[in-house]
């Protein structure tokens, strides 16, 4: 690390080198950027392709592109040249972190395996972000957010509920290995300033996920021979669900024995406080169907703000279903100023939406708007040593 981390984030001083594009490998070297990390992405002279998403102002800036590269630099380097992967081997010497989501074949056939990495900056972190891990028969297999939603027990999870296999409709998988991917190459930081060196990581989207799945749903399948299918059954009950109500939908959630009594009184349905199946949690939960049954019959007899105001009172979990174009004017959302206004110096006003997690020692700040391609491949490239004629030798 070059410098101390200071108010400008945990992470000031780290310099990473990164090789991914799209969103998973972008999200998570954002999250470090947005903690004071130097993070350098390098691109190919076509660019990021989500740099192209429509809708834009101007080509190569999608709005995608603004959120998730924000903080960062771009630099422009042809890695199919001899001084382009010179340059980067420059970079390398004076990075602490080099992040890529190449497939293991792919990136050995560029150059940049972990022993050659190593070799050029012996500490370094150096992770390799993979759809499979590279020692299984799925090693080399494209990956996808769609594909693992697929083998992973996702999609299969949607249709237990939906009656056939379905995908969330978000990048669920490239967002939660992203996060693994950041915390992974922060703890390994921690352990390199501790005295243990740099290391190789491995963080391969397929086993990530198969492991988040079955956080809840490995059930009576966790115990050897199974006391029972995997599956958590109160999220894969067909009724749980936003509800319906006079005006709109809400989730309303009744949860302890105290929110179950509290919603029986309100409703005017105290028989079911009597009732032997709904006692007690461990019990209720065999039952639950029921009880999902009872809020959807009642919910529509009241508008969603006569349910959050009255859950809210007595403290049951409640919430209106907002579309997201109707998130930046939730008054708890603009009271903890999640939204802000940026202006980018080549693509205008902007939303801002920023680093949710809070550090009382660094604020979150945009140091950088997203780049331009190559905006800072002079500058970088200068920063190594490289300028004029050997500089332009490795963009073309």
């Amino acid at each position: 690390m070059t410098e101390t981390a200071s108010a400008s984030g945990a992470l000031a001083g780290v310099r990473i080198v990164d090789l991914t594009s799209v969103i998973m490998g972008p999200f998570a070297t954002r999250i470090m950027a947005d903690m004071g990390a130097d993070v350098i992405k390098i691109e190919s002279p076509e660019g990021d392709s989500l740099r192209s998403y429509k809708p834009v102002r101007h080509e190569g800036m999608s709005g995608v592109f603004l959120h998730l590269n924000r903080n960062k630099r771009s630099v422009v380097l042809n890695l199919k040249t001899e001084e382009g992967r010179a340059a980067l081997d420059k970079l390398i010497e004076t990075a602490d972190v080099f992040v890529h989501a190449l497939r293991p074949q792919a990136i050995e056939r560029l150059g940049y395996s972990y022993e050659r990495v190593k070799s050029l900056k012996p500490d370094i972190v150096y992770c390799g972000a993979y759809g499979f891990s590279a020692e299984g028969p799925y090693g080399n297999k494209a990956a996808y957010d769609d594909l693992i939603q697929a083998g992973s027990g996702l999609a299969a999870l949607a249709g237990a509920v939906q009656g056939e296999p379905a995908y969330v409709p978000t990048v669920l998988c490239d967002k939660l290995v992203g996060q693994a991917i950041a915390y992974s190459v922060i703890a390994a930081l921690y352990a390199r300033e501790k005295g243990g060196g740099g290391q190789a990581i491995e963080v391969p989207m397929f086993e990530t996920s198969i492991d988040f799945m079955l956080l809840e749903h490995l059930g009576g399948f966790a115990f050897e021979p199974s006391l029972g299918r995997p599956g958590f059954s109160r999220v894969l009950n067909r009724s749980r669900k936003p509800y319906r109500t006079a005006d709109g939908y809400a989730c309303i959630l009744p949860y302890s024995d105290r929110n179950w009594l509290d919603f029986y009184e309100f409703v005017g349905r105290m028989e079911f406080a009597e009732d032997e199946r709904f006692r007690t949690l461990g019990v209720r939960v065999q039952h639950i169907e029921v009880l999902y049954r009872l809020i959807e019959e009642e919910a529509p007899k009241r508008t969603t703000e006569e349910w959050v105001a009255f859950c809210d009172r007595v403290s049951i979990p409640c919430m209106p279903v907002l579309a997201i174009e109707d998130l930046p004017d939730d008054p708890h959302v603009r009271e903890v100023g999640l939204f802000s206004t940026g202006e980018h110096p080549s693509e205008g006003p902007y939303k801002v939406i920023r680093q949710p997690v809070r550090f009382s020692a660094a604020p979150f700040a945009v140091r950088r708007h997203a780049p331009r391609l190559g905006e800072h491949t002079s500058e970088v490239l200068a920063e190594i040593g490289l300028a004029g004629e050997q500089a332009g030798q490795a963009l073309s």
